[in-house]
Formats: C-alpha cells, structure tokens, sequence
C-alpha cells in the first residue's frame, strides 16, 4: 500500500522510508507541507499519510485542514508526527483533519500499530466503494447485454437534450430492433436468443463512439444517442451498426445464425426544444416504416409537433 512521508528533516525521512519499506509499504516522501498538498491533490494519491507537524510551506496540520476540504471520494488516514506534548496542540492537530498522532522522537513499533488501524481503514473503505459500484452497476445496467438498461437510457436522453438546448449542438437518436427475432427463440430456443441480444449489443457498442450511449429499450429494442450527430450523422451511424450485424453469423454455442436489424433514425437541431418522449415516437415511427419496407435497413423520421 502506497504511503507519504512528509518531513522536513533528511534524516528522519531516511528513519521513516527504511522502516516503511522494511513492512512492505511503498514510500512516497517529499521535503514540506506544499509538496505533499500537492501530491495529495492527484486522483492517484496515497490514501495513508505520515505528516511532520513543522515544516516549510505548510505545517502538517494545514496540509490536514486542506485534503479534509476536499472531500474526495477515497478517504486519505494521516498521522502527525510532532514534538508538541501540550494537550492543546493535540487537540488543534486532530480537530484540523488528523485521525493520529505520534510524539518525536517516536517509537517505530508504535508507529507500525498505529498504521494498522490506517491500513484497515482504507481497505475496508475500498471494499464498501467497490459494492457501491457493482449496486450501481446493478441498477442501471441490463443484466444480460450490459448495456444501460430502459431507465438508465432514458435518464442519459434528458441530460442529453438538456445539454442539446443548452450547447445549440444537435442530438441524433437510432432505435434499432432484431429482425424475426420471435423466430430465433421459436426456432433455436431462449438461450440461443440470449446469445444474439449480447451479440448484437457488444456489435452497438463497438460501432459507436466513446461518449455515445446505447441502451437496451425493451425485448429485442436498443436506443442509441449520438449527442453532436446531425440527422446524416446519426444514419451514418445507424447504417454502420446495421453492417457490423448483418455482415457475419452470429455464434449461439450451438451453431451460427444469420441476423440482420432495421433502425429509425431522428435528430434534434441545436438549441430546439423537445420532450424525449417526442424524439422516441420519431425515431419508433422511422423504425417502422423500415420494418414495413423489407427490414435490414435505416429509416428517417421527423419530429412532430
């Protein structure tokens, strides 16, 4: 687990790198208190910190003060190191930030103790954000494509218009459904069904760009949001999704089966106001009619008033 050391003092610094190292820690150390603010600052920080109380730039309990300001989402544990006995200093240095403190000279097995509570700390505080993610994960993705599910894609349609209004960039929409896909389940059964909906969506996902979002919108139904696509934009890039599907044979664990997409296409000039439920009929209504004219193919819609 990566540590700072911050001290203004060569040797002592020399003192704390060697019995760090020697329990297995990895010794990040810097000369004063604006340096190791510094390094405190990255998203990359060390989340254990030893701080001398007096140095230059800033004192150790400033340096508390500041990374409590923060508030950053991983927890940073500090000890103060100080030669200050009086209660009062004490106090001042933990009411600033620090959960610790160790008078000089200090005893390096005491320190190693009192790592530990640290240590825990930060373990257990990575633990709980690693099962806050995967619930999160949970809620707002689609368990069998991992793709973002109905809500979530909804959600992401708001702020994208939001920021359409806002910004005067237009937004493109493609909804896109599997062809006969009644069939797939019928002839092939649900797992083989299951096998082209993660196909399908992985071949969505890959078509599009980093910040674009694809969600799926129901059964065999996929939303796409292209924030900065114009309507020749976004059918360019219903056109590339329907491509990437139907160019090679999907692999159900039982064989290979053909699959082919239609897609309606619709999108919002800049600075235009819309209610998403509006977008969606358009780009449903395009789909529609690309259904009714022989499927595999891309349909454009308009926006009704």
């Amino acid at each position: 687990m990566p540590v700072l050391v911050a001290d203004d003092s060569p040797v002592s610094r020399r003192i704390l790198e060697a019995s760090l190292k020697k329990w297995g820690y990895d010794v990040m150390s810097v000369p004063n208190g604006s340096q190791a603010w510094e390094v405190l600052q990255r998203d990359d920080a060390p989340r254990l910190a030893i701080l001398d109380w007096m140095m230059p730039g800033l004192s150790g309990p400033e340096v508390c003060g500041l990374v409590r300001q923060q508030r950053k989402r991983y927890y940073t544990y500090i000890i103060l190191l100080t030669s200050r006995h009086e209660k009062e200093d004490l106090i001042a240095g933990m009411e600033a930030g620090a959960d610790d403190y160790l008078v000089k000279p200090f005893d390096s097995s005491e320190l190693k103790v009192r790592l530990g509570p640290g240590r825990r700390i930060v373990e257990l505080q990575t633990k709980l954000l690693e099962a806050q993610e995967l619930l999160r994960e949970q809620a707002t993705r689609d368990a069998l494509t991992r793709l973002w599910n109905r809500h979530a894609i909804f959600d992401i349609l708001l702020r994208e218009l939001s920021r359409s209004q806002r910004e005067f960039s237009p937004l493109g929409l493609v909804m896109g459904d599997i062809d006969k896909f009644k069939s797939v389940n019928d002839k092939l059964g649900h797992l083989a069904g299951d096998a082209v909906l993660r196909e399908v969506a992985s071949r969505i996902q890959a078509s599009i760009r980093a910040y674009d979002a694809a969600g799926r919108y129901g059964g065999e139904e996929f939303l796409v949001i292209l924030p900065r696509c114009d309507a020749d934009q976004a059918v360019m890039t219903a056109e590339r999704i329907r491509g990437s599907i139907e160019i090679k044979p999907v692999d159900y664990g039982g064989g290979l089966t053909n699959i082919t997409a239609s897609f309606g296409v619709t999108a919002l000039p800049g600075g235009e106001i819309c209610t998403p439920e509006k977008l969606i009929r358009a780009a449903d209504e395009a789909l529609y009619e690309a259904k009714g004219s022989g499927r595999n193919r891309t349909a454009r819609g308009v926006i009704r008033p």
